[in-house]
């Protein structure tokens, strides 16, 4: 899968919570494009039905969309730390 972060918004008139980003997509079994947007934390809020010829053409199509939809996003970002840190002892060689 190809992806491409394009724009994105924060909210209403720029403000309120964090970036919603529009993204573009593609995948060897469906080669057109195709936008997503996504939020902060990565989760889908709304992805296109419809196939676009060129990366540009997805993207520019779901940026209306995203001004359209003027969402806010109040989402909380995954935490990349493991709180359950997890030993790799078993893994080294005596």
């Amino acid at each position: 899968m190809v992806l491409v972060a394009a724009g994105g918004s924060s909210g209403v008139g720029g403000r309120g919570g964090g970036p919603v980003q529009v993204l573009a997509f593609s995948t060897p079994e469906a080669p057109l494009w195709r936008w997503r947007i996504i939020n902060y934390a990565g989760e889908l809020v709304e992805e296109s039905r419809e196939a676009f010829p060129t990366i540009a053409a997805a993207l520019a199509q779901g940026s209306k969309r995203l001004k359209v939809m003027d969402v806010v996003d109040n989402s909380v970002p995954a935490s990349s730390y493991r709180s359950t840190h997890r030993s790799t002892k078993h893994l080294r060689l005596p």
